[in-house]
């Protein structure tokens, strides 16, 4: 579902908007729409991406190698 909002910008700033749309083939209510909608999209996924490196961290990571020797054995001659 669709609701209208409100939105209060200076004279200025909608004349520029109205260029970009023009160039984007969009009206300022679809160029509007389609930048709000980027912008959550990638508030989104920065979320999700955010998460996962979390769990990765959390999880750990193996790097390699095995127990150590003990001290003694390194140095027997």
């Amino acid at each position: 579902m669709q609701r209208n909002v409100t939105v209060c910008l200076d004279e200025e700033t909608i004349a520029k908007a109205r260029v970009v749309a023009a160039k984007r083939r969009t009206s300022l209510s679809g160029l509007l729409v389609q930048e709000i909608s980027r912008l959550a999209a990638q508030d989104e996924a920065y979320a999700e991406a955010k998460a996962a490196a979390l769990r990765r961290m959390a999880r750990g990571a193996h790097l390699g190698g095995g127990r150590l020797p003990a001290r003694e054995s390194l140095h027997d001659r």
